[in-house]
């Protein structure tokens, strides 16, 4: 039986959330054996190729991938795994996959991109309500008059980021971190992107200063761990990491301030679990100002250790209150420095409580084992809702009520003719109706 043919445009062998949000996709998809499946390869800003070299086990996606940009025909079913304003209508039937946004409001052309297509899957009710709800006005380039708004009422369905149970899991670890002497630390994970302090979207710069704060001049401290970069792993990025780190230390009032360690480089999802396991990182901490999903934080969930974060935004659709901590704040203007053409200064993001980050980084310094119990709940909630078997499902049912059905190309099968013989007396005889005679 003839597949129909799905072409997804996607950064697959990227070291990016996208490329991991790409190969889940297309593993997912794949596995479903319903469709003829494509890939075609698209880069990610500047991170870096060679991810599924570098994790054999993704080995499989390689004879999928399409060795030239080129389509040779119309594919039944196509989809794009980036940001909206790159959404465009190729197949039949067009999907949109994206985490969206982490503001209040939407870029114009990311909700006219999802005009585009004939559904958009965003990773969090976030995503889909914050395109949903961005409109503007449409002007005409001569007269500036206004010719209509800018909005997207079309179809849409929140398709979670579903992490992998089979790698995030308890476990005895056995990564080396020697060089850090605490027996306690925090935990961050994420890019270290442009902005002030306190400006950027995950926040680093705010967390370091609020962590040299809380625990400076005390007896007992903990310690920090930052795996994160800037846009890559050379040593030209850690360097700049470390001078970054040093400012900030040194505008702390204090020689007697807690450590913070740097992780820096490409890890495997299962060297991630084994920092998430390791018996001196006792909880994740990230006071990010808005997230499409946070795939770092349903990952560490499944560890069953605590996690302190923000409570607006992705994230908030698989981390319950009741057993993680989510930290209160107003919503603020994107600062310009760290505003861009997708992050737009006139959009707002979650400004955290600074006041409240300090008394649960030490409260849960202080009284680990409470956050520990809670940390169990949450891992069963993250298992049992939001793994990618659970993701799978959901993608399998959405694809079942949203794409039509296509024409399938059949055999034509003729009817058998007789041989007709040489002997002129076996030809049937034509008989021709009587003309009658035309007078003159």
């Amino acid at each position: 039986m003839n597949k129909p043919v799905f072409v997804i445009s996607c950064p697959i062998d990227t070291y990016s959330g996208y490329g991991a949000r790409s190969r889940d996709i297309v593993k997912a998809i794949v596995e479903l054996e319903k469709y003829d499946v494509k890939i075609l390869q698209q880069k990610w800003g500047n991170t870096p190729f060679g991810f599924i070299k570098d994790n054999p086990e993704w080995e499989f996606l390689i004879p999928l991938i399409l060795q030239q940009p080129q389509l040779p025909s119309q594919p039944e079913i196509w989809a794009q795994i980036t940001v909206p304003n790159e959404f465009q209508k190729i197949g039949k039937y067009n999907i949109g996959i994206t985490a969206g946004i982490e503001t209040t409001i939407a870029p114009s052309e990311w909700v006219e991109g999802c005009g585009r297509m004939d559904l958009v899957l965003g990773s969090s009710k976030h995503t889909i309500d914050v395109l949903k709800n961005s409109k503007f006005e449409k002007r005409d380039k001569q007269t500036n008059q206004q010719v209509g708004i800018i909005e997207w009422k079309g179809d849409s369905e929140i398709m979670f980021e579903g992490a992998d149970t089979e790698v995030y899991k308890p476990l005895t670890s056995t990564f080396d971190l020697s060089n850090v002497k605490e027996s306690f630390a925090y935990l961050f994970v994420g890019h270290w992107m442009q902005g002030d302090l306190g400006e950027d979207r995950k926040n680093v710069g705010l967390l370091i200063k609020a962590f040299f704060e809380t625990f400076k001049n005390k007896s007992k401290k903990p310690a920090l761990i930052l795996k994160t970069s800037q846009v890559g792993s050379s040593y030209m990025d850690r360097n700049a990491l470390i001078e970054k780190i040093k400012m900030i230390k040194a505008t702390c009032k204090s020689q007697n301030l807690p450590n913070v360690y740097l992780l820096h480089g490409e890890f495997t999802n299962k060297e991630m679990n084994e920092i998430y396991n390791h018996s001196k990182v006792k909880a994740m901490v990230n006071l990010t100002k808005g997230e499409g999903f946070g795939r770092p934080l349903l990952e560490f969930s499944l560890v069953n250790k605590p996690i302190l974060t923000t409570n607006w935004s992705g994230h908030i659709d698989y981390l319950n209150p009741e057993f993680t901590t989510l930290l209160p704040g107003t919503l603020k203007e994107v600062h310009p420095s760290a505003a861009n053409n997708m992050l737009l200064k006139e959009a707002q993001w979650f400004n955290v409580d600074t006041g409240q980050v300090g008394y649960y980084l030490k409260d849960m310094f202080k009284n680990y084992k409470k956050y520990k119990d809670l940390a169990k709940r949450q891992g069963y909630h993250s298992r049992t809702n939001f793994s990618f078997e659970k993701m799978k499902e959901k993608l399998d049912k959405v694809f079942k009520e949203k794409i039509p059905e296509f024409p399938k190309q059949v055999e034509l099968k003729l009817p058998k003719l007789k041989k007709i013989g040489k002997n002129k007396s076996e030809l049937p005889k034509l008989k021709l109706p009587k003309l009658k005679k035309v007078e003159q």
